[in-house]
């Protein structure tokens, strides 16, 4: 009996099932064997071809190219995450922010930090060191609304994850785009018969016209292990403000640390990069080379 292939979205990964949105339904799948043997593990946002079945499930035969994908939660195709921080209690770590943002523009995937609780402490400064480094940013507070129109508009049309430490008020925003995602996410963990903070699976909801990944655990982006070695170039890269300085400096392989003749040095000094946006490069470099020694065999 001959099978109808279709293409989708997995949309919800749980105990080796995927449900995959297409353009008709969402399709209960299994993953063929093939994938198991190849040690490839489909993940939630992959774009994937299924054999859809007789009685409706479907079989999970193809995963598309992904433009990138993310370990920890496990997720793939990203357009955009969205870094949440605060200026209160808890005040956001800017080293923790720059890692998750380089690791971001590594992946290809664009950053977008929301300032929250902007009603209590307005980070200004804060909010003009990424500005400053083109990094969209935005004041925002779950509480007054501030800023909430403007978030719902860069989520629109776009495959999003939010992430953030602790108590800087992730699922007050979520609620705050729209009330719906909290009446999901609850449904869900309901059926689960366990709370929304406990659970382990990565699942995507649609909201403001795209779709967001509901991913407990996000902030663990800093703690990402097993990734793939950091180049020098491309960690340079992580950080955009540096780009227009690369290439121009005295030395070929400048690591733009504290060498001489360095062009985003000069830049630094000069006012163009902010200096603590340096710093967190020059840290995120010292624990490149002691995961990879560059330059040695």
């Amino acid at each position: 009996m001959s099978q109808t292939r279709v293409e989708g979205t997995i949309r919800k990964a749980l105990s080796g099932f995927y449900y995959v949105q297409t353009e008709q339904t969402l399709v209960t799948c299994r993953a063929r064997g093939k994938f198991r043997y190849q040690k490839v593990t489909p993940l939630v946002g992959d774009r994937v071809a299924i054999a859809l079945q007789p009685d409706g499930s479907g079989s999970l035969v193809e995963i598309l190219p992904r433009r990138n994908a993310f370990q920890r939660p496990a997720v793939a195709n990203l357009d955009q995450l969205v870094i949440i921080a605060s200026g209160a209690v808890p005040v956001s770590d800017p080293f923790l922010l720059d890692r998750i943002i380089s690791l971001a523009e590594r992946k290809g995937c664009e950053p977008i930090l929301c300032i929250n609780k902007w009603d209590l402490v307005p980070a200004q400064q804060l909010l003009e060191t990424y500005r400053a480094a083109g990094i969209p940013a935005l004041p925002v507070s779950a509480v007054t609304g501030l800023g909430i129109d403007q978030l719902r508009g860069l989520l629109a049309g776009k495959i999003s994850a939010f992430t953030g430490n602790s108590g800087v008020g992730k699922s007050s925003l979520l609620n705050a785009l729209d009330p719906a995602f909290g009446l999901a996410t609850g449904e869900i963990s309901e059926k689960l018969g366990r709370g929304r903070h406990t659970t382990r699976h990565v699942e995507l909801f649609p909201l403001a016209g795209g779709l967001i990944a509901d991913t407990p655990g996000f902030s663990a982006f800093d703690q990402e292990k097993g990734e793939d070695p950091v180049e020098q170039e491309a960690l340079a890269r992580s950080f955009r403000e540096f780009r227009p300085y690369l290439g121009q400096c005295r030395f070929v392989g400048c690591a733009h640390v504290k060498e001489q003749g360095c062009a985003v040095l000069a830049a630094r000094d000069a006012g163009k990069i902010v200096p603590s946006r340096h710093e967190s490069y020059v840290r995120l470099y010292e624990l490149a080379r002691e995961n990879k020694p560059w330059g040695k065999n």
